[in-house]
């Protein structure tokens, strides 16, 4: 009997590549990252864009733990987003629920603060995104996004992720219930505009 034979026609999330881009490069994601995602982790404008409940104090080993696993991973793809001007690790970039039987992913992103509104985020989406389509042969890519965040949901839009619908009252933070937009872009868009729909008269309204 042999085992861990990969079946050919599966997207290999095995493999972690680096992605280059003008000004962002996503690379595979370590424990050596945490010192500089801690700040995200620890940011309280993150964690409302992100709806992410607070847990307590995050614990440093057990995060290391974590991200230093990501590469033994065939099911997600985890990786940090680089700024080329400064070497410095500023968020990261996330495929993961891999759905086979569907050829689907969802999609996540975050930063760092002090990085919000520089583009740095639509580059490092614009160059997963790609990768998906382009070598793991994705059909759908999908995300959510809250309906505080419209700066998130346009940077979304620059790289062809269309509206589908709302997820009513998605989130409660703080007492208030927060709507959440379902947005995707599938591949024969993507193979039509490469992720620039302003540029091909296709964008979304």
């Amino acid at each position: 009997m042999v085992d861990h034979v990969r079946d050919a026609s599966r997207p290999d999330f095995l493999s972690k590549p680096s992605l280059r881009g003008e000004r962002v490069l996503l690379r595979p994601v370590t424990a050596d990252d945490v010192p500089a995602l801690i700040p995200m982790l620890l940011d309280t404008e993150a964690s409302r864009l992100t709806g992410s409940h607070d847990d307590g104090a995050p614990d440093e080993g057990r995060i290391r733990t974590w991200y230093g696993s990501r590469r033994e991973q065939d099911d997600r793809l985890d990786l940090a987003v680089v700024e080329l001007a400064t070497g410095n690790v500023v968020g990261e970039a996330v495929l993961n629920e891999w759905d086979p039987g569907n050829e689907s992913c969802s999609f996540r992103i975050c930063l760092v603060p002090g990085t919000y509104g520089s583009g740095l985020g639509t580059e490092a989406t614009r160059l997963i995104v790609g990768y998906g389509f382009e070598k793991l042969a994705l059909h759908r890519i999908s995300l959510e996004v809250y309906a505080f965040n419209p700066r998130a949901r346009r940077a979304y839009e620059k790289v062809g992720f269309v509206a589908e619908g709302v997820l009513r009252d998605a989130l409660l933070w703080e007492g208030e219930r927060v709507d959440a937009m379902v947005m995707s872009i599938l591949a024969p868009e993507w193979f039509q505009h490469g992720g620039r729909p302003e540029t091909t008269g296709h964008a979304s309204l």
